[in-house]
């Protein structure tokens, strides 16, 4: 073997060790940290998508985006736990097997929102503009869905106490808003959930 050959073999060979650790390959002897998985894809860009649900809801409803102009989406404050913790063990069981009621915490955006989707709501179940309030689960499910809500099956109830009742989901991106055909008229936004959805659970475990 001449000593061209070996030196040409040896430059290879350090070649070949410098590309395999840059690409985090284990290499005997080397040092370097093994690391087999593929390289992660880039998340998506959360912000964007908010900034461009928010765009689609205002343009669904022109009157709340004008009421919540200028309202900045920052963090939501506070925490959908309880604030204070029990300290005797069995009020710390119950609280924590009904944690699954807790609702998760809007952002003055969304509070904003949904306060102005509330108050909306309100105003057309107390007969603004000369119309009764809806009587039947039938009417008020019709008159939400005039006002551009999405009423799925199981959102609109009836009651044998009072009038109907109602849970929705504000569209792309609003909270989540329940009210009461009175008497008297009771309507509030709040946040899911923390097991999903705008519906109250019905039970724990």
């Amino acid at each position: 073997m001449t000593s061209r050959t070996t030196t040409t073999r040896a430059v290879l060979l350090a070649a070949a060790l410098l590309v395999m650790t840059a690409c985090g390959t284990t290499v005997s002897g080397s040092g370097a940290v093994a690391d087999p998985s593929p390289v992660p894809s880039r998340t998506p860009d959360h912000a964007a998508q908010e900034a461009a649900a928010v765009a689609r809801h205002d343009k669904l409803f022109p009157e709340v985006a004008a009421a919540c102009e200028g309202r900045a989406s920052a963090a939501p404050t506070g925490s959908a736990a309880p604030d204070d913790v029990p300290t005797d063990p069995a009020a710390r069981k119950y609280a924590e097997n009904h944690a699954y009621r807790n609702e998760a915490v809007l952002t003055p955006s969304a509070r904003c929102r949904g306060d102005a989707h509330a108050a909306r709501i309100k105003a057309a179940l107390a007969g603004s503009g000369g119309k009764g309030a809806p009587r039947t689960a039938q009417e008020l499910g019709g008159l939400l869905t005039g006002m551009g809500y999405k009423v799925e099956t199981g959102d609109v109830s009836a009651s044998s106490t009072g009038g109907p009742s109602f849970v929705l989901s504000i569209p792309e991106s609003g909270p989540c808003v329940t009210g009461q055909v009175g008497p008297p008229v009771s309507v509030k936004a709040h946040g899911p959930y923390m097991e999903g959805g705008c519906h109250e659970p019905r039970g724990g475990h």
